[in-house]
């Protein structure tokens, strides 16, 4: 027997149904015994929403009112007495079993999965597997219309029934015609057979992916906005409804090996993967996610892996998988299992732990445990931050694709987000520095495309972009390397600024609006430099907190050169388009380049806490030079990069603890003459103690 089932929401209708995250407020049913044609009683049953605000396509479709629904049962009650009808009628036919047929996939992968698990109760059996009727219908009449463009009403007037959506009660219309379209694909002329219903995964399946899995691009999308702490299994419950892949969840670390609050999901079909696209900016909680498009091969770089240690660990399926960080670099084995102790055993003993490691075999402090349960799980997780030895111990849920990506990507091979490259060449022609102060004679440019490159803006500024100072469109990134959506432009004054804002404010720029705001030079530098501005104020990048903040150099006082030859292989000017390019210089060029102490200040007070700046490259210019560029300036017979003594190297992966006197330690043998740096930094009295005290080298 099948049970033809129909709903509306209180939102929007039809091929948008369940993408506005609105309330199941109406169900209608009706059993057809397909052996004998027969049916049972057409049910209608109204649905009381926790918001009753219906839209106004909505009001104008159903004909329903607040009032009405007001006095219905809440949607629990209506699924149980549901089964209770269903039943009694199947009873009435000498029938017991059924299975669902809907109208398209909608009304139950994206209303009745997504609402039930918000509201926290579970769906009966009969709702994890259904028939399509469009599907079906396609499959009986395949010269009818692709099954995307089919409705009730197309289906009905391919096969001539003459019905009037007029009559009858909306819902009811719908179910009469679906049970007359089922009716004529069981004569004699189609005799169709319902074989193969649409299925639902009850739970999400964990599980490796191997780097050499082929991974169809139209399967994957990419989540942002997710809490730190959602794991695959949360995120697989916003998903609620729609089939993910087994392993089909990588959550996505920064260079740290934090999450970033984005996730890459594969589903198991394109079809999924679309239905998963409407949920753009539904929500968890209390935030919204935002679900894009994304690749195969993004997909296999975040979960993709080939380790044999990795794939032994996650041989066993069906694992709760948990985290821990924070062990002391001597913990063993006994250690942990230990502190986990006998309420929580780890699946296989040892073999259920994952010590993740340096490539040169130093621990990190990061493990990896197996459960073979959620209670065991449950009851580690109990012991956040309890203490082992003198420290505490973080524990997190985690995945199949985080230990890949921890394990192989960030500490067995190249990080996930590229540190500063070496050698740099930091190149800011003197004419053109960063703006400062408080003259609001810049604009802001909010949400743009990710796409959108200088030559969009220059485009969108229209007659504007003539009032654009000389390298003044400073594109925003975000701490990957990625367009933020956010970009600054420095106009030739405040006058130029407030008419484009006023000019420019919430025009397209493709399929988006852009906003546009004035601003200071002050803000865009402290936005550029990692502080934020919104309408809670301006809040300071991190390294201009005094908590902090390393020490206030002097960045040079001499100023530093650089070949011309190198300087001349890294003109900015070959960033932006050629329309843009500064008129050259009528007087001959110098023989070195000269960079301001200022850039050098933010380059070195940045860079201490992200790895990657957030500006465009027209905006600081630092570029990493190609080799064979460095080797010819290494071997030029001019003056060198930085002037000697005086060149710096940046130390990254220092202990924590690590104090002065253990940096020239390790730097011990090279040697350096104290009094050479008293010109080049400004110094505290006790550093300048350690410095010139009577050792042969020192170092910086």
């Amino acid at each position: 027997s099948l049970v033809v089932l129909f709903g509306a929401t209180a939102g929007a209708y039809g091929a948008k149904l369940g993408s506005d995250e609105r309330e199941l407020i109406l169900l209608v049913w009706q059993v057809v015994d397909l052996p004998s044609k027969k049916v049972g009683t057409l049910h209608k049953s109204l649905v009381k929403a926790d918001n009753l605000d219906l839209s106004d396509q909505c009001r104008e479709v159903s004909g329903l009112t607040p009032e009405g629904l007001g006095k219905a049962e809440p949607l629990d009650r209506v699924l149980q007495q549901f089964s209770q009808l269903v039943s009694s009628d199947l009873k009435v036919l000498g029938r017991s079993s059924y299975t669902l047929c809907s109208d398209g996939q909608l009304l139950i992968r994206q209303v009745l999965h997504p609402e039930t698990s918000k509201k926290n109760f579970l769906l009966s059996d009969c709702f994890y597997s259904f028939y399509d009727l469009r599907k079906e219908f396609h499959t009986c009449y395949p010269s009818s219309a692709a099954v995307k463009d089919q409705t009730i009403k197309t289906m009905a007037e391919y096969l001539g029934l003459g019905t009037d959506e007029a009559e009858e009660d909306f819902g009811v219309w719908q179910v009469k015609t679906m049970v007359a379209i089922i009716f004529s694909m069981l004569s004699e002329g189609c005799n169709h057979v319902f074989t193969e219903p649409e299925t639902v995964k009850y739970k999400y399946e964990t599980g490796p992916c191997s780097k050499s899995e082929t991974v169809d691009s139209e399967t994957v999308i990419r989540a942002r906005g997710l809490p730190w702490q959602s794991s695959d299994q949360d995120i697989a419950r916003f998903f609620k409804g729609l089939n993910i892949a087994k392993g089909g969840v990588a959550l996505c670390l920064n260079s740290q090996g934090r999450r970033n609050g984005e996730a890459l999901v594969r589903f198991v079909n394109s079809e999924q993967r679309d239905l998963a696209l409407e949920r753009h900016k539904h929500h968890m909680g209390s935030r919204y996610i935002e679900v894009y498009k994304a690749t195969g091969e993004e997909f296999l770089k975040i979960a993709g892996g080939t380790s044999n240690e990795v794939a032994q660990f996650l041989s066993k399926e069906n694992q709760v998988i948990i985290r821990m960080r924070g062990l002391p670099f001597t913990a063993t084995q006994e250690d942990v299992l230990g502190f986990l102790g006998s309420e929580c055993p780890v699946t296989g003993g040892k073999e259920g732990l994952l010590f993740v490691k340096y490539p040169d075999g130093r621990p990190t402090g990061d493990a990896f445990v197996l459960f073979s349960c959620e209670e065991y799980a449950q009851n580690a997780l109990k012991k956040h931050k309890e203490i082992l030895g003198k420290r505490y111990i973080e524990l997190f849920r985690s995945t199949a694709a985080e230990v890949q990506q921890v394990v192989l990507n960030r500490y067995m091979s190249t990080p996930l987000i590229p540190t500063l490259p070496t050698p740099i060449i930091p190149v800011i022609p003197p004419p053109y520095t960063i703006a400062t102060g408080s003259i609001r004679d810049c604009v802001r440019l909010r949400g743009l495309p990710y796409t959108a490159g200088i030559d969009d803006i220059l485009e969108f500024m229209g007659d504007a972009t003539g009032d654009i100072k000389p390298h003044g469109v400073h594109m925003v990134l975000n701490q990957q390397g990625r367009p933020s959506g956010d970009a600054f432009i420095q106009m030739k004054s405040a006058d130029k600024a407030f008419m484009v804002a006023q000019k420019c404010h919430k025009k397209m720029m493709k399929d988006r609006y852009v906003e546009v705001f004035q601003c200071s030079g002050e803000e865009m530098n402290f936005v550029l430099m990692g502080g934020t501005l919104n309408r809670s104020g301006l809040s300071p990048p991190p390294c201009k907190l005094p908590c902090l903040s390393p020490p206030a150099y002097a960045a040079f006082q001499t100023a530093a050169v650089i070949p011309a030859e190198a300087a001349a292989l890294y003109q900015p000017q070959a960033l932006l388009p050629t329309s843009r390019t500064p008129q050259a210089s009528a007087a001959a060029p110098p023989a070195v380049t000269y960079y301001p102490a200022q850039a050098a200040q933010l380059y070195m007070n940045y860079t201490a806490y992200y790895p990657s700046p957030p500006v465009s490259p027209t905006t600081v210019g630092y570029l990493a030079a190609p080799p064979g560029a460095v080797a010819a300036a290494a071997t030029a017979t001019h003056t060198p990069i930085l002037p000697q003594p005086g060149a710096l190297v940046r130390m990254q992966g220092l202990p924590y603890n690590t104090g002065m006197k253990e940096i020239l330690s390790f730097f011990q043998g090279y040697q350096y003459a104290p009094d050479d740096y008293n010109g080049l930094i400004q110094l505290s009295d006790q550093a300048r103690s350690v410095l010139q005290a009577p050792k042969e080298w020192v170092c910086l």
